[in-house]
């Protein structure tokens, strides 16, 4: 019965194929051709609609739409000129300049076929710099003069500053797609760039590294940067999956203790030469520079950076100050950004084993007093460093007062010469280590955390 029955359905399959194999060959045959069709249209379609690629980046605030961090900025826009990691300078929006020969005026010609996010030209009524005792004039649609009260070598240097139309509109290869605002602060901004097929979205309402560090392990970000450590509630980061660790340079801060020199003890000199050689050779936190210039700036002295701790040479001058013979024991107190808390115990460490008296407090800014400060500054593209380090100015901390140093920092941007302005850096290194309004440290180091 069995034998029957599939003999059966075998004749009946044989008898339909025999009928409708063609049929079922033609249709397979069409068939395949239509997939393929599909397919290859489908790829067409795809390839002229790539996929977006997204990431969310949080960082730190807070910020307003005037101190966007300045990797922000540059993403979106770009400046007449351009600075090099050494201060060099070079073209950039503009194709060349022209520097009168009393060094006031500076003629800039842009270069042409250059638009914005919007689809605008670039002209010279697109830039709107706006500098103190500068005015300027537009001969013409592609030329722009400054004319400056006075000499200032470094004002190529300020040119480097991202260009915007009204609001945030730039000529960078990112545009402003949303942003979003909780009063003055910036909440978020999306960046969106045509040309990478790329969305970066900013996430920067987050007031602590902690809050931060929480936002990405709950996925609310997918990277977070400016990050000076790695670990989060005493864990590392690498412990955790599919976590990707980058460490990164920061060359634009110089990390400094910053003596005040108006202090009883610290106004005498040798007493602010010794600590300055009692600094280890290296730290956990950053990258040894032990000058005020960068040791790649093109005005930085040969053998400044082969500066090394000297115990022996620092209790001498400790030993000889006024502070060390008028007192039995020297008592210091240092305050530290909460980042760099771990250098400061370094350093009091340090102290402490020469028989100072040292006392870390953690605060959260610059102190309005303070008698010695763990902090950092804004390493300038050009070496000048007036507002630092001349004695009439508001920002310089240290209460630093040098005649001679004065009269360099006034020369230096004054001279345009750059073989000239090496020379009087080079007496500027010289001098401010013979009488130290601090002791500079190090580029510091931060992470960049990001899910693979």
């Amino acid at each position: 019965m069995l034998v029957l029955r599939r003999r059966l359905i075998f004749w009946l399959l044989k008898a339909y194929l025999r009928r409708w194999g063609k049929n079922i060959l033609y249709s397979f045959g069409i068939g395949l051709v239509i997939f393929f069709l599909i397919r290859f249209a489908l790829g067409s379609f795809i390839a002229r609609f790539p996929f977006v690629q997204k990431e969310t980046i949080g960082m730190v605030g807070p910020y307003t739409i005037d101190s966007l961090p300045e990797d922000i900025l540059q993403r979106i826009s770009r400046g007449l000129t351009k600075t090099l990691k050494d201060g060099k300078v070079l073209p950039d929006i503009a194709e060349k300049w022209k520097i009168s020969s009393n060094g006031k005026a500076y003629a800039l010609y842009l270069r042409k076929d250059m638009y914005f996010s919007d689809g605008s030209e670039l002209t010279s009524d697109s830039i709107n710099y706006d500098f103190s005792e500068v005015v300027s004039s537009r001969p013409d649609k592609y030329t722009i003069v400054f004319n400056l009260k006075d000499v200032y070598s470094p004002f190529l240097v300020t040119l480097s500053r991202p260009i915007f139309k009204k609001g945030i509109t730039g000529l960078g290869d990112y545009k402003v797609k949303r942003i979003n605002l909780n009063g003055n602060f910036v909440e978020s901004i999306e960046l969106y760039s045509e040309k990478f097929k790329k969305a970066l979205i900013y996430q920067m309402s987050y007031p602590t590294l902690q809050s931060l560090k929480t936002a990405f392990v709950l996925g609310e970000v997918s990277k977070m940067v400016g990050i000076p450590d790695i670990a989060y509630k005493n864990k590392n980061f690498k412990s955790f999956k599919n976590v990707n660790i980058v460490k990164k340079t920061n060359y634009k801060l110089l990390v400094t203790l910053f003596y005040n020199t108006k202090d009883t003890g610290l106004s005498d000199k040798a007493l602010r030469e010794g600590l300055r050689y009692t600094m280890p050779d290296s730290f956990a936190q950053g990258e040894r520079n032990p000058s005020p210039l960068p040791y790649f700036s093109y005005a930085s002295s040969e053998g400044v950076n082969s500066y090394s701790q000297d115990l022996e040479h620092a209790k001498v001058l400790i030993d000889k100050s006024n502070t060390a013979t008028d007192s039995s024991k020297i008592s210091l107190t240092l305050d530290t950004l909460p980042k760099y808390e771990a250098s400061a115990r370094q350093i009091a460490k340090i102290w402490m084993s020469m028989g100072i008296d040292v006392k870390v407090k953690v605060v959260d800014k610059v102190p309005d007093v303070f008698q010695i400060f763990l902090g950092e500054f804004n390493i300038p593209s050009d070496p000048d460093q007036y507002a630092l380090w001349h004695s009439d100015q508001i920002s310089n901390i240290t209460n630093y007062s040098n005649l001679r140093i004065d009269k360099i920092l006034e020369d230096g941007r004054k001279e345009l010469d750059i073989e000239k302005r090496k020379l009087i850096y080079a007496d500027f290194e010289k001098y401010i280590f013979a009488d130290p309004p601090a002791s500079f440290l190090f580029f510091p180091y931060s992470y960049e955390v990001s899910r693979n």
